[in-house]
């Protein structure tokens, strides 16, 4: 007997699976689906309505955040 080689000597060898190795495949997926078409114009216009009830409730929140500093203001000047 010989020693045994040292170190790595790679992996071990494997055979090839043979040809049709694979089983066959029955499930075909159904194509994909026509999406309804969209209504730009409506879509505009909720953007836009959506965009206006933001600013109204930033303004509002503003006038709020101002209000209440004028009157902590007040409150430590006087």
């Amino acid at each position: 007997g010989g020693q045994p080689p040292t170190g790595y000597t790679g992996p071990p060898p494997s055979t090839p699976p043979p040809p049709g190795w694979r089983p066959p495949v029955h499930v075909r997926t159904p194509p994909p689906r026509h999406l309804p078409p969209q209504d730009m114009a409506a879509m505009d216009q909720a953007e836009q309505r959506a965009q206006r009830v933001t600013y109204g409730v930033g303004a509002v929140v503003g006038v709020v955040l101002v209000l209440l500093t004028c009157l902590l203001c007040s409150r430590v000047l006087f």
